[in-house]
């Protein structure tokens, strides 16, 4: 899948290297190699709650997240009695995403902002790529995915000064080798608009693992799946976010966020266990020229 007309291999001491666009100079800036047994807590906290409501689909802190001692973070499907749930990764967080409240503020009052105190991200950027190496789940009864978002999406008019949500992989078909890049969201709600995505069929390896990336910069964004560029967006083609935004490693069964809320037909059949497995997220920023 090497194309070296776009890509360049980079080292990384110790693990998998990675794959960068060519024509720039990268540094690596932040990383986890996911070493060890137990998951760095001041890089990554959990996503439990939803639109600010505890949501039954995502895992409680802490449940579903394995480090198999051998460079590897595994998210798990669990099951509990008749339902379903995995975890949520998130090295930031938004108001929406955190639950409501009815703490009272330093004047004793209780309904002018109902949402609890949004916690301090553990790593927030601006521009530079981001890359994963991770091996799809076995079924199709959920989902994985690789993302960026701003705690301020939607705030504003214009999703440039308030932040998007860029989806730099999803995965709702692994039976089908069917990935999903470029999906940019300038917020919410019945008015909201989505570009740059695309559905592509990619080729299995012979470990199953996989690289996605993004490339975001002032100029867009350009996404990549083992080296290969799949989608680009330029400010002209939709909102290219010029602020930080923090990073989501997500899991997500079917069935969730419909109208009645109960496990799909293709989750019911999933076969335990089964895992969304990532070798290392790592972010690089490209280095000026002196």
């Amino acid at each position: 899948m090497k194309n070296d007309a776009t890509i360049k291999t980079t080292a990384v001491k110790g693990h998998e290297p990675s794959l960068l666009p060519a024509g720039k100079d990268w540094k690596l800036i932040w990383n986890d190699e996911f070493d060890g047994t137990e998951l760095d807590r001041t890089k990554w906290a959990f996503r439990t709650h939803f639109w600010g409501k505890r949501f039954p689909a995502f895992a409680d802190d802490g449940e579903g997240v394995v480090l198999d001692g051998k460079g590897n973070v595994e998210l798990h499907l669990l099951k509990k009695g008749d339902q379903y749930c995995s975890p949520q990764l998130q090295t930031g967080a938004n108001t929406f995403d955190t639950w409501a409240t009815d703490a009272k503020n330093p004047w004793g009052q209780a309904s002018i902002w109902p949402f609890a105190p949004i916690r301090k991200p553990g790593f927030m950027h601006r521009y530079g790529y981001y890359e994963v190496r991770c091996k799809f789940q076995r079924s199709d009864g959920w989902w994985s995915a690789f993302w960026l978002q701003s705690p301020s999406i939607g705030t504003s008019y214009n999703p440039a000064f308030s932040g998007v949500e860029c989806d730099i992989m999803e995965c709702f078909k692994p039976a089908e080798l069917l990935a999903t890049s470029g999906n940019i969201y300038g917020g919410y709600g019945p008015d909201y608009r989505n570009c740059a995505r695309v559905n592509y069929n990619f080729e299995e390896t012979p470990d199953k693992f996989h690289r996605f990336g993004v490339d975001w910069s002032p100029d867009g964004y350009v996404f990549y799946c083992d080296g290969k560029v799949v989608s680009r967006q330029t400010p002209e083609d939709g909102p290219v976010s010029r602020v930080e935004q923090f990073i989501l490693l997500t899991t997500e069964p079917q069935g969730y966020r419909n109208k009645v809320s109960a496990p799909s037909d293709a989750l019911r059949a999933t076969v335990l266990p089964d895992c969304f497995t990532v070798d290392y997220v790592r972010v690089f920023d490209e280095v000026a020229e002196s």
